[in-house]
């Protein structure tokens, strides 16, 4: 506690100042504030709680059948659910869902004058709703939400002092939001600040806590200040993100910092890989500036190019911009080869490094445990050392329901017939499916019967137990032998999220092996030869990958970058 104290008093006049600084704009507003139209207020709605708890508003028939004597146990829960602190979160809550601004005050300021204590999560919730900008602030919107925009920002100095004159400890989602209020107001410094201020409070600010400043710095031009939210969040260990890459790419091409470019488009390449539209025009923009045109190398030494290569596992080298002269921008496409229809230059496929799948294995097997029943998963762990390592492993369920409406395992054997034909060692491969389908339902019928003894007795059917989670097992199975994954599963909801590494989409793109149906039957569709990330190539030119369409027959648009005078020595 007196750490917190300690902390909270050098915040305090910060905000003092700022606070004191913004009371002309809440007296602007203060005849706008339509309290009429606002929902009952908490104390009325804690006085009507409190009557309706009284005896006499209690329903007299006793003697009714239907009446339901509540236990003390759920008395007392009910009584804590519907506390005034809980009634005042809950209310927030519903602000929050709507943007009502106007409301949470209203609610703020009668929780004050009833005495009520405020928790962090009643600050966070106010803060939140403070920093949401209502319309258009450039005066082409309605004025009446600019209006409630601006008071929002300036009571939410307000709130955030209050909260530290409480005692309230905050945590990372209170300054979180108070930054983004400082964004909201164009001051990026503070934003920074109140980032800096968080290690006061020992708290660990994650990708989001830097937003506010990062972006403002980025909207603001300001270059420098931007490199320097970047420093920071580098040295905390957090990673950014394609946005985030993004807004810094776009100041560094309006800075003309040639190098700070060159480092973002490798960090996309690391991260983002795919991108968006809006990133890809950025790029463009940066490639067809005339200064672009004055910044690359006319001769360089071949023989650090390639050791670049080597040491990055192909696809990048690092040692700069190549070429001079201007650029032949270009969308196109790249074939199955991956030759570039443009420029004839053909990509590669990347090397993914063996000590970082070893890692992603084991970080794998340790969420795993945390998330599944670990007796069982470990139950797993030993009888894949027994029996494998395997070619591939298939995603049963995913691939006995691809493209139709009913689970078959025909279309399950005839897929992993055509799988093990692309074995090296003609070996079948291991197929996870769940205890359910391997007892239940179709797996009854009599040649399904025969099917599902075949597979067990060759070693290759795993059945997970009840109450697991088969993602997890075919994942770690597909990881830790270092095979093809059969799947259409695009690996994209809270599960695979909780990875959290760059690693996981380098590995699917090289590793995932999909389902697709026509008319002519059931195929499969292999990786790619080539890797679907920004590439810089020996000869200067760059390839960037955009995100694909969910038509499977229309195919990614790249966009080829080649400068003009491509000498090398």
């Amino acid at each position: 506690m007196l750490r917190i104290s300690a902390s909270m008093a050098k915040l305090t006049p910060l905000f003092s100042i700022l606070t004191h600084s913004h009371r002309a704009i809440l007296s602007t507003f203060k005849h706008s504030f339509n309290r009429s139209a606002i929902i009952p207020s908490i104390k009325a709605t804690i006085n009507t709680l409190a009557a309706a708890q009284t005896p006499n508003s209690r329903d007299n028939n006793d003697n009714d059948s239907s009446t339901i004597k509540l236990s003390s146990r759920t008395r007392r829960k009910k009584d804590r659910q519907e506390t005034p602190e809980v009634i005042l979160q809950r209310q927030l809550n519903n602000c929050s869902k709507s943007g009502d601004v106007l409301q949470a005050l209203h609610l703020y300021d009668e929780a004050r004058k009833s005495s009520l204590v405020l928790n962090v999560e009643h600050y966070n919730k106010l803060l939140y709703l403070c920093s949401v900008q209502i319309g258009d602030n450039d005066g082409d919107g309605d004025g009446d939400n600019v209006g409630v925009s601006h008071l929002g920002l300036q009571r939410g100095f307000e709130i955030f002092q209050q909260m530290l004159n409480d005692q309230v400890e905050p945590n990372e989602a209170t300054f979180t939001n108070a930054a983004r209020v400082a964004a909201a107001k164009d001051d990026p410094d503070m934003a920074f600040e109140l980032l800096k201020q968080m290690k006061n409070f020992e708290i660990l600010p994650r990708l989001r806590s830097y937003g506010p400043a990062l972006f403002g710095f980025c909207k603001r031009g300001d270059a420098v200040k931007a490199y320097e939210v970047d420093a920071d969040m580098i040295e905390s260990g957090v990673m950014a993100e394609e946005d985030e890459l993004s807004a810094l790419l776009e100041v560094s091409v309006e800075a003309k910092n040639e190098d700070k470019v060159y480092e973002m488009l490798h960090r996309l390449r690391a991260v983002a890989r795919q991108v968006s539209e809006s990133t890809l025009k950025i790029i463009e923009d940066w490639f067809k500036s005339e200064y672009a045109m004055k910044i690359g190398k006319r001769g360089w030494d071949v023989e650090k190019i390639r050791e670049g290569f080597v040491r990055g596992g192909g696809g990048w080298h690092g040692q700069g911009w190549l070429g001079s002269g201007k650029w032949k921008v270009v969308k196109t496409n790249v074939d199955e080869d991956g030759t570039c229809l443009s420029c004839s230059e053909k990509l590669v496929s990347i090397d993914i490094d063996p000590n970082e799948t070893e890692n992603f294995a084991a970080s794998l097997s340790k969420l795993a445990c945390q998330k599944q029943p670990k007796a069982n998963f470990g139950h797993f762990q030993k009888w894949l050392e027994k029996n494998g390592p395997f070619d591939a492993v298939v995603d049963g369920a995913n691939v006995g329901l691809a493209n139709i409406a009913h689970f078959s395992f025909s279309q399950l054997d005839y897929v992993v017939r055509q799988l093990r034909e692309l074995s090296p060692t003609k070996r079948l491969p291991l197929i996870i499916l769940h205890v359910n389908r391997v007892t239940g339902g179709p797996a009854q019928s009599p040649n399904n019967r025969r099917l599902i003894e075949n597979l067990k007795k060759n070693g290759v059917l795993y059945a997970t137990p009840y109450g697991s989670n088969d993602d997890w097992y075919w994942l770690y199975a597909a990881v830790s032998c270092k095979c093809l994954l059969l799947t259409n599963d695009e690996m994209r909801d809270h599960l695979f999220q909780l990875l959290g590494s760059s690693f996981f989409p380098r590995w699917k793109e090289k590793h995932q092996v999909r389902v697709s149906a026509s008319k002519r039957g059931v195929s499969l569709v292999l990786p790619p030869c080539y890797s679907l990330v920004i590439q810089e190539s020996a000869n200067g030119s760059w390839h960037v990958p955009t995100v694909a369409s969910d038509d499977p027959d229309i195919p990614r648009k790249w966009l080829c970058l080649s400068a003009a005078a491509i000498i090398a020595r």
